[in-house]
C-alpha cells in the first residue's frame, strides 16, 4: 500500500471511526465472554462459546477491514494505529492510539513505538 500525507491520514482515521468503536465494544466482550469460560468464571449475559468464537470471528474482521485501508494495526488494547508517511524523505510513521482525539504523534519506521514524538507544529 502506499504512503499517507498527514492529511489523507486523518481522513482514514475519521472514516474508521465506527469500526474503530466496535473493535473497542468486541474486544471487551471477548475478554468478558472468554472470563465466563473460564472454570469458576462468573456467567455472562453475553452468552458462551458460541458468541465467543462469533466475537472472534468479528474482531478479525474488523481488524481486516483496518488493515485494507493501508494503516498497520500495531495493538489491540489499547488500539494502536499506524499510518505509513514520509518527513523529509524519512519513512514514519504517524500514530493513532486509542483515547487521541487526533493524530498528534508520530516515530520514525525503525524506532517503534518507544521513539515516538509530537507532530512538529507547522504539521498540526
Amino acid at each position: 500500500m502506499g504512503l499517507f500525507t498527514l492529511p489523507e491520514a486523518r481522513a482514514e482515521l475519521a472514516r474508521l471511526r465506527p469500526v474503530l468503536a466496535e473493535i473497542v465494544t468486541v474486544r471487551a466482550d471477548m475478554v468478558e465472554l472468554s472470563a465466563a469460560l473460564t472454570p469458576g468464571g462468573a456467567p455472562t449475559p453475553l452468552g458462551g462459546l458460541p458468541e465467543r468464537k462469533a466475537a472472534e470471528a468479528r474482531l478479525n474482521e474488523l481488524m481486516t477491514t483496518v488493515q485494507e485501508t493501508g494503516a498497520e494495526l500495531k495493538g489491540m488494547a489499547p488500539l494502536l494505529i499506524d499510518f505509513p508517511a514520509t518527513f523529509d524523505d524519512v519513512p514514519v510513521l504517524l500514530c493513532w492510539l486509542e483515547g487521541d482525539d487526533d493524530i498528534t504523534w508520530y516515530h520514525r519506521a525503525d524506532l517503534g513505538f518507544a521513539g515516538r514524538r509530537p507532530l512538529p507544529p507547522e504539521s498540526r
